[in-house]
């Protein structure tokens, strides 16, 4: 039986470096995510704001539980990797 993945969001700005390296980890290690641009989407930078306290980039959600910045190892501990 196929695991389900967990929801993954990231909100993200077109200039930040971090956000790149993130993406790029969860198309390397095929995991599906949305991507909000924070620049283009105001309620989306409202929910960032809202579910993390800040407003710098990224904040990725999994499964709804809020990380900051790149954190490869609660990243993969939320995601079920090693």
């Amino acid at each position: 039986m196929e695991q389900r993945q967990p929801k993954v969001v990231i909100f993200t700005t077109p200039t930040c470096s971090w956000c790149r390296t993130a993406k790029q980890y969860f198309l390397q290690n095929k995991i599906r995510f949305t991507e909000v641009d924070v620049t283009r989407d105001s309620a989306g930078l409202n929910d960032m704001m809202r579910v993390s306290g800040q407003r710098g980039v990224p904040v990725i959600l999994i499964n709804n539980r809020p990380i900051v910045g790149f954190d490869k190892n609660r990243i993969n501990g939320l995601l079920g990797l090693r």
